[in-house]
């Protein structure tokens, strides 16, 4: 400090040490960073009023320039003006234009605004540059003329704050504002309050009384006085009225000056004349700034800030107010955070209270004063809003709806809200769509609590005055604002008999999820259960069932017939009985549908199927409190689900390849997530901020088992889309679980492991119940089966994994006969024409026939050196015929016991056909046809097909042709009189599996593994049309799977295909009739009777079934 202020401040001590009360002063001088808190404590600890005060000067004795100037403007501050005149004549000249300050304002500016009234920064202070750069551009736009200058935004945004700090500038002052700055602080005030203003703002320009003895008398003599002040004493000054809340305030300084106001009103310079410029202040802090405050205010690195700290600013959207509010508050009280956020998120806005630099001491005080301004009408408008949830923006539509009105009349009432900054908006093309802050949200749900339900109820009211539920429109501006909200407010409004009527329709379900899908539904019959349940739980059950075990089918396109979905539940269902009343109707208008009449025999190990992603799935994990979901996969994308609903709850595009993994860390902030592209990387899982990222160097790799300890539980996954449960301690295997169509990439046990995860190339995550999959996997059936239609009856022969063959009573589902295990396993198996027999093919190569009922059993001495893959009886039923991997077919007499063995494949036997004249037709891996004479073993017709490996064949029913697929591509039809086809049917992009002739052997249908249908026609080879899966959004192709089977109707007009579930075709127009999802996948084969009326199949999770058109 140089010797002129040193001896000033010697000179007055007695004076200042007499008079001074050292707290408030010290205050100011900590903001101003010259006086340490250490110093504080010190200054603090004297006994008495005056040595508290001697220890302030002793300390400022040895001090900078700096400290004297703060002091001094510390003491104006403080309202010791008189003990601030005798400090005048020391301040250093020296520091008048140097930056000699640690926080960068020189002395001038400090000395300007001091004089002028302008705050000091908040004890605690964090730069906004951004929002300061912009008022500062908008003050040099002034450029010495007179205009207007708003900054605007809604209640403890820190206006002020940003007014302040933009003047707190040497370049500005100096270039522009050389007269001075001088700080109004208005607030709600009416015309007598306004004139002691203007009276106070008069006597400070002019305070050594040189042209007025007297103040003004009135508003139009003070704005008088205060041009004429302005004009002579303080030529191009800024004056900074802050908070204005009415436009006719301004008119007393609507008198060519250059002003910067601070409102909450947008439109409140719309009465003055001259240049207008805005500068609007977002409602909240980012996050690093709000933890930044918090920080400061408690004396902690913001690394070291608890949870808590990042849950208040959340919470609060970074509202500077209370940020500020609550950082106050935990100063005094350090281990308050999880009481202070309490009352935050339980809206007790009167117990977040402290006497700081705001205005207004707490939250609810500074909002309510901004309602209270408007007009009544404008109020009751308002308080409508209270039944608006956070982060929801509102078509101007819903609110015509809700308040009678036209749109033009509804955007006229909310723009004055939003010129308050009472309400916000977005804009989306021509139309507006509105939104409260969250504060707002809260502030409105406290205040107006005892009349929501009323609210609610006047929602729910006006949108049945409007709208039937059903006929709502998916393009209607307002539609998607009533399928998400329309739930929401009948519950509010306690509407239980509403409610039930509209979540316990099967229409609201249809037309709910063909736009926001199935998730959303699944999450309010939770939220609602107690509404929905007070007579019986199980319908609510039922249609959250139905949703969670068919949420992969219904968030998909192209939609799946709801009404058939509905038909495959429980016969006493809800859904059952409205889906089937809708069938009725339908079926005599034509319509196809078909029921399960053996479903009830089934049980659903699937508590919920969802499908996030648009390519495999790789990966997925529970969070380590079970609530959350994380996958990843070929879409380069990581999302995360809710466990309950399969809400999506994140969608990060993580990497540039395929995501391989992901993980989430202990306290479930984090995820982690590893890619072909080589990085590693860490997301934060509230900001979806990448917080961290690692180049491994080396493709990570995919966890393909998982151990739960507890139980002693391994659930593994195989590359034959199987997937296992293992004992460890036994070493037993304990379960099947059968359900994916392609490779498991991944499995993993909830926290608990009462159930886990696995995730597939199918796109699909199954979720499994861990105690349901043990107790129902110990039997299953196999997909070998064969089928006798005789009359009214269905009798199905399959093979169960524990090597037994069950024969089936398809119409009421009982097992007639079941055999004693046999101790190779059983490939494959067939039913005599008269079902006395059965046969069956092992793993061994061995071939037996059993007689029913008395089980006697008759085997093949010669049998086959590798699996059986097929076995027929001949019509007589005293031969079999059997195929095998030693490439070779047996034809077993086994009442004489005379075999012939058919040599010529050199490699296995795909399948056979019985021909007429004991003729056989075979095909094999080797691309060959072979026609046999099975009497005398030998080759009568050779047909080299196809370079790869032959697939299927089919024969007409006139008997005069075949047709041959193959993992080549292709397909050819066949004369048996000629060795060159007679066409070959090009186009197909995968491997064609299958083909079928129709009854009057004029068609031919393919498919091929990307589950397209090709119909041709026979005589000239020309594709007719084309049954393909739909492509939906992004131009990705449903996942259909392979097409295995097909099967004509007697007339030729309709198609059935099977692969990844049984799909019926119009076999003229190429469209799809109906579609029944099996509840596994992976279907090989479909056997229909010959009134094409009752279908049967086995899906890959062992479930059987018998299905019948309905009539």
């Amino acid at each position: 400090m140089d010797a002129k202020a040193r001896n000033c401040l010697l000179q007055h001590k007695e004076a200042l040490e007499r008079d001074i009360k050292t707290s408030y002063l010290m205050d100011h001088m900590i903001s101003d960073r010259v006086l340490s808190l250490s110093e504080e404590e010190k200054i603090r600890d004297q006994p008495t009023q005056k040595k508290r005060a001697a220890m302030l000067i002793r300390v400022l004795l040895e001090k900078d320039n700096n400290s004297y100037i703060s002091f001094y403007n510390a003491l104006l501050h403080e309202g010791y003006k008189d003990l601030a005149f005798l400090l005048q004549d020391g301040i250093p000249l020296s520091s008048h234009n140097g930056k000699d300050s640690t926080d960068g304002v020189t002395s001038y500016v400090k000395t300007v605004l001091c004089e002028g009234g302008v705050p000091q920064r908040p004890v605690v202070f964090v730069t906004r540059k951004k929002l300061v750069k912009s008022i500062q551009e908008k003050l040099y736009k002034l450029d010495g003329e007179p205009g207007w200058v708003t900054v605007y935004g809604m209640a403890g945004c820190g206006k002020s704050v940003l007014a302040a700090e933009a003047v707190r500038d040497h370049s500005l002052l100096e270039t522009c504002f050389p007269g001075g700055v001088h700080w109004v602080s208005i607030g709600k005030q009416d015309k007598s309050g306004l004139l002691m203003k203007l009276q106070n703002l008069c006597t400070r320009l002019d305070q050594d009384g040189a042209f007025s003895q007297r103040l003004p008398l009135n508003l139009e003599e003070a704005k008088d006085r205060l041009h004429f002040l302005m004009l002579r004493k303080c030529p191009r000054s800024l004056l900074i009225l802050d908070d204005i809340w009415d436009s006719w305030v301004l008119k007393a300084f609507d008198n060519h000056h250059q002003i910067l106001l601070t409102s909450r009103d947008k439109s409140v310079t719309d009465s003055v004349m001259g240049p207008k410029y805005v500068v609007p202040v977002e409602s909240g802090l980012r996050k690093e700034k709000g933890l930044e405050i918090l920080s400061l205010f408690v004396n902690m690195k913001k690394t070291d800030l608890p949870e808590q700290a990042h849950s208040i600013v959340r919470e609060c959207k970074g509202s500077p107010l209370v940020v500020s509010l609550i950082g106050a508050l935990l100063r005094d009280f350090p281990n308050r955070w999880g009481y202070y956020l309490r009352q935050l998120q339980n809206k007790q806005f009167k117990r977040i209270r402290k006497s700081s630099s705001y205005d207004y001491e707490a939250l609810d005080e500074a909002m309510s004063i901004s309602v209270e301004r408007l007009s009544e009408a404008l109020q009751k408008y308002y308080k409508d809003l209270s039944i608006l949830q956070k982060d929801v923006r509102v078509p101007t539509k819903v609110l015509c709806i809700l308040w009678d009105m036209e749109t033009e009349e509804v955007e006229d009432i909310l723009q004055e809200f939003i010129n308050k900054s009472l309400l916000f908006y977005d804009r989306n093309g021509k139309s507006f769509r509105y939104y409260l802050h969250d504060l707002q949200v809260d502030f409105l749900m406290e205040k107006n609590r005892d009349q929501l339900q009323e609210l609610h109820r006047k929602v729910v009211t006006q949108f049945q005055r409007y709208y039937k539920v059903h006929s709502l429109a998916s393009d209607q501006e307002d539609s998607m604002y009533w399928y998400n909200f329309l739930v929401y407010h009948m519950a509010n409004a306690n509407m239980r008999q509403e409610l039930c009527d509209l979540l316990f329709s099967l229409d609201w379900i249809k037309a709910k999820t063909e736009l926001v899908g199935p998730a959303h539904l699944i999450h309010e019959f939770m939220q609602y259960g107690h509404l929905l349940d007070k007579k019986d739980c199980t319908i609510r059950e039922n249609f959250q069932e139905f949703l969670s075990l068919n949420g992969h089918l219904l968030g998909r396109q192209p939609f799946p017939n709801i009404v058939q979905l509905g038909l495959c539940e429980p016969e006493t269902s809800e859904i059952y009985r409205q889906a089937k009343l809708r069938a009725k109707q339908e079926v005599d208008k034509g319509r196809l549908y078909l029921e399960w009449i053996n479903k009830k025999n089934i049980k659903k190990l699937s508590r919920l199927v969802v499908r996030p992603h648009t390519d495999a799935v790789y990966h997925a994990c529970f969070s380590e409190d079970g609530q959350r979901i994380a996958s990843c996969g070929a879409d380069k994308t990581l999302q995360v689900l809710k466990a309950e609903t399969g809400e999506r709850l994140l969608e990060i595009e993580a990497h540039e390849d395929e995501v391989l993994c992901c993980a989430f860390s202990k306290d479930d902030r984090f995820i982690a997530t590893c890619s072909v592209d080589k990085k590693v990387k860490v997301f934060d899982v509230h900001s979806r901020n990448l917080v961290g990222e690692i180049h491994t160097g080396y493709s990570s790799t995919i966890r393909y088992c998982d151990f739960f300890p507890k139980s002693h539980l391994a659930v593994v996954a195989l590359s034959h889309y199987c997937v296992e449960l293992w004992n460890m301690d036994t070493g037993l295997k304990v379960a099947d679980c059968r359900g994916h169509l392609s490779w498991v990439h991944c499995v993993a046990f909830s926290p608990d492991g009462s159930s886990f995860l696995t995730a597939s190339d199918d796109q699909t995550i199954r979720l499994w119940e861990t105690k349901k999959v043990c107790k129902n996997s110990a039997v299953m059936l196999k997909q070998e089966v064969d089928v006798v239609f005789r009359e009214d009856e269905v009798m199905i022969l399959a093979i169960d994994n524990v090597r037994r063959l069950q024969l089936i009573n398809g119409k009421t589902g009982h097992t007639d006969y079941l055999t004693e295990a046999q101790k190779s396993r059983i490939s494959c198996c067939c039913l005599s024409p008269g079902l006395r027999y059965v046969a069956l093919g092992e793993e061994d190569g061995s071939v037996k026939i059993l007689e029913l009922p008395n089980g006697r059993e008759f085997q093949s001495r010669m049998g086959h050196e590798k699996a059986v893959r097929r076995v027929q009886f001949t019509s007589d039923g005293r031969t079999l015929i059997s195929s095998s991997d030693d490439s070779t077919v047996q034809v077993w007499n086994w009442h004489s016991e005379e075999f012939v063995f058919l040599k010529a494949h050199q490699e296995p036997v795909k399948d056979f056909r019985l021909l007429q004249n004991s003729r056989l037709l075979t095909w094999s891996f080797d691309g060959t046809v072979k026609v046999w004479n099975i009497l005398t073993g030998k080759v009568e017709k050779d047909f080299v097909c196809h370079q790869g490996t032959v697939l299927s064949c089919d024969i007409s029913p006139d008997a005069t042709k075949f047709a041959s697929t193959s993992a080549d591509k292709t397909a050819k039809i066949w004369s048996f009189e000629s060795h060159s086809p007679l066409h070959e049917l090009r186009g197909h992009e995968g491997c064609v599996r299958c083909s079928v002739f129709s009854g009057d052997s004029a068609l031919l249908a393919t498919g091929d593994d990307n589950g397209e249908i090709r119909i041709w026609n026979v005589s000239t080879g020309q594709r007719l049309h084309s049954c393909v899966p739909v492509t939906v959004e992004k131009g990705e192709t449903a996942f259909v799977g392979w097409v295995t089977d097909l099967c004509f109707s007697p007339d030729s007009k309709m198609l059935v295909s099977a692969g990844a579930y049984l799909k019926w075709w119009n076999v003229h127009t190429g469209e799809s009739l109906q579609t029944f999802y099996t509840n596994g996948t992976n279907l090989k084969t479909i056997h229909v009777s010959p009134s094409f009326k009752t279908y049967v199949t086995v899906d890959n999770l062992g479930i059987l079934y018998v299905l019948q058109a309905l009539e």
